[in-house]
């Protein structure tokens, strides 16, 4: 049998919980059979529904919380009073070792800082960073930091390349992922001092990590790199140009077909096509925002998503789970510490 797996769920996050959370994770439950769950929200309402799901209700257990965290809340808030909130104990179970990881579609900021309070920071780690996947025209991209470090130093981006390129080899399965840093420019001179400096340690090779070097706005769709580094401010905005250029060729798309009769029928010879392209875009497929750094596995689903896009978000916690996603970041980030302390002793004789 396969390594079980213990995922928190904050079954009351999320614009359509926990009727959702719990649905998503009937999906999960078949998809990964090696998971377990610990369902953290109104226990009388979540033992309700999971009378319709069997399957679920074997696999799962069942903790009280009398109180959410709500979509508005401030972080600050959500800190000081929320000690008693789906989020914040589905979190507690993780630090106290009852789960593997958590999945929440509830506050983003509220997520963020309570677990950074409680969860602590990897060692060698100094920020988290919000990683997430995309498509691209060679398979799929992680990008990191998406909004969690408006300003970033390059120790930061160095180690947001460390936790890149261990996701994708870990979790997507890329044997050697390359990594580059997004830059107004491809030359080695172009690009601000923190930029530049992350791309000069990361092509000392003193990390195992096959660095390409820097990457265009472009290059992320091309699939020039597995790993796409970039500091919180750059990579928001870019993740939410890309996702409103998606919906604006999809209406685009739909107004073509709509024009005349024969582009109607253009639709239905095309249909089946047409299809597979949306499932390759689906928004849902890539639903789960890894806040990579914390000592323990947290991921965000949108708050919006159904039930597909929640299991998927709990396919990456179980993966990163499985796997042993932040063993092998602390591993790599020590050796890295190691090497450059032995070098720097080497030099001073």
């Amino acid at each position: 049998m396969s390594q079980l797996v213990t995922i928190a769920l904050d079954a009351m996050g999320g614009d359509h919980a926990p009727d959702m959370v719990v649905q998503g994770a009937d999906v999960a439950s078949l998809r990964h059979p090696e998971a377990r769950f610990l369902l953290v929200g109104d226990e009388p309402r979540l033992a309700r529904l999971l009378e319709r799901h069997a399957r679920l209700a074997a696999v799962c257990e069942l903790r009280h919380a009398e109180d959410m965290v709500g979509g508005d809340d401030r972080p600050s808030a959500a800190l000081r009073r929320g000690r008693k909130t789906s989020m914040r104990k589905a979190i507690d179970a993780v630090k106290a070792g009852e789960a593997d990881g958590i999945v929440s579609a509830g506050n983003t900021g509220a997520l963020m800082a309570m677990a950074k309070t409680v969860l602590k920071m990897l060692p060698g780690i100094h920020r988290p960073a919000i990683a997430s996947t995309a498509p691209t025209m060679r398979g799929e991209v992680v990008m990191l930091d998406l909004g969690a470090n408006i300003e970033c130093t390059a120790d930061s981006l160095v180690q947001f390349a460390v936790m890149g390129e261990v996701f994708a080899r870990t979790v997507l399965g890329v044997v050697k992922p390359t990594v580059g840093i997004l830059n107004v420019g491809i030359e080695t001179t172009k690009g601000n001092d923190v930029v530049r400096g992350a791309a000069r340690v990361l092509e000392t090779g003193r990390l195992p990590i096959e660095f390409h070097g820097f990457i265009e706005g472009d290059d992320i769709t091309r699939g020039t790199v597995d790993v796409v580094v970039t500091d919180g401010f750059t990579g928001n905005v870019a993740l939410k140009t890309a996702e409103g250029t998606a919906r604006l060729y999809s209406q685009f798309l739909r107004a073509a077909f709509r024009q005349s009769l024969v582009a109607r029928l253009g639709y239905l010879l095309a249909r089946r096509a047409l299809q597979g392209v949306r499932d390759r875009l689906d928004p849902r497929r890539y639903n789960g925002g890894m806040l990579l750094g914390l000592n323990g596995i947290v991921v965000k689903s949108h708050g919006g998503t159904d039930a597909l896009g929640f299991a998927n978000a709990i396919g990456f916690a179980v993966d990163m789970a499985k796997h042993g996603f932040n063993d092998k970041v602390i591993a790599e980030i020590h050796q890295f510490h190691a090497d450059l302390v032995a070098e720097n002793k080497a030099a001073a004789v």
